[in-house]
């Protein structure tokens, strides 16, 4: 470690690096700051309406609030803060000695790309391991406190349970955890040998089971037909109410296990949630990789000393950033109502901004 130290950082690396995540943290905290006075000022009357205790507001709320707009946001506070710190460097004529002592514009970035290697592992582990955990605590405080769902019902569901059986539900009351004009049909290399229909199903919490209640099954063996009617009887279906929960953000809630298991089931299924669902998985891992495509624009844009200062360089990162938020947002909406491949959609700005970046540094004084 000592010989790492002394001969491939130095101490103009040593600077660069400490001066990187020094002022990214200090944005990172005036960002965390404005972002919940801000969100007070706009709950507020929520939590005083509901009677959101304290310490759930602080140690729930906020606990998932703070991590998740922050991670959503870090590659606008890293932009920032890369160019905010380079320009000042550069309107302080430190970067000028810098190249004129011999080192390379390349070699002048390197410890750039070490700190951003930081913030890339902190959002990766941030993206994939601690926000669906801390999200979860901030949906369930929401749905008690700020939205709470009185009419918590979905209506008209499809849903392919297995490879020859299909569902389909008019209504399903998630409070109660009952369905209401429910159908099961089964095929068998595609023709039709059972079909079930019933006016009540209704999630048994004890037994992990359902329970039909006033059902029809018809059965179908060649030309012959058989009918079958009763009151009540337990079953196993692989669905659960889960399936049918209609709040936001539910799929931002789910750790990476419990969302490679709902793509699974829904590659069966087909509920139309997939690109959802693939969209969330992509962008944990995607996002983080803004910490480098950022870094090499904010390098290239504020190495050289100009005329306007630190104001001028600070404004067009910021008019960027925002570029790279919205360009996220239209991939994204492509995704979800144009049919775009949900992984093209979560590379797009990475990938445009990357070239962006490759080119500015191709133009940026040597």
């Amino acid at each position: 470690m000592k010989w790492l130290r002394v001969s491939y950082l130095n101490t103009i690396d040593r600077y660069i690096i400490g001066k990187y995540l020094s002022t990214f943290a200090f944005t990172m905290a005036i960002f965390t700051v404005v972002a919940v006075i801000f969100d007070i000022s706009e709950r507020l009357d929520d939590f005083m309406k509901y009677k959101a205790p304290l310490s759930k507001i602080v140690f729930e709320y906020y606990a998932g609030f703070v991590p998740f707009y922050l991670n959503m946001l870090s590659p606008l506070i890293n932009f920032i803060a890369v160019i905010f710190f380079t320009a000042k460097m550069a309107d302080q004529t430190e970067i000028v000695p810098i190249l004129s002592g011999g080192m390379s514009f390349n070699r002048f970035i390197r410890p750039y790309m070490i700190a951003a290697s930081v913030i890339f592992v902190l959002n990766f582990v941030f993206s994939v391991y601690i926000i669906p955990r801390t999200n979860k605590l901030k949906v369930g405080f929401e749905r008690v406190y700020v939205k709470p769902v009185t009419n918590n019902t979905k209506s008209s569901t499809h849903m392919q349970i297995d490879d020859d059986s299909y569902v389909y539900i008019d209504n399903f009351d998630n409070n109660r955890k009952v369905g209401y004009n429910f159908v099961l049909e089964k095929f068998d290399e595609g023709e039709m040998t059972e079909k079930l229909m019933a006016d009540r199903i209704t999630w048994d919490s004890v037994k992990n089971n359902w329970r039909i209640e006033n059902y029809t099954i018809r059965t179908i063996d060649s030309l012959k037909e058989e009918m079958t009617k009763g009151t009540s009887m337990d079953t196993l279906l692989d669905m659960t109410p889960r399936d049918f929960e209609v709040y936001d953000n539910i799929f931002t809630a789910m750790n990476m296990n419990e969302l490679n298991a709902r793509i699974d089931k829904e590659e069966t299924r087909g509920t139309g949630m997939m690109t959802d669902l693939l969209l969330e998985k992509y962008k944990r891992f995607v996002t983080p990789l803004a910490a480098y495509v950022l870094t090499l624009m904010g390098v290239a844009l504020s190495s050289k000393k100009v005329r306007g200062g630190i104001g001028l360089s600070l404004g067009i990162g910021i008019a960027l950033s925002f570029t790279y938020i919205v360009f996220i947002q239209f991939a994204t909406m492509f995704s979800l109502k144009g049919g775009l491949t949900p992984i093209i959609a979560v590379f797009i700005p990475n990938v445009i901004f990357g070239l962006l970046a490759f080119y500015l540094l191709r133009k940026a004084p040597k």
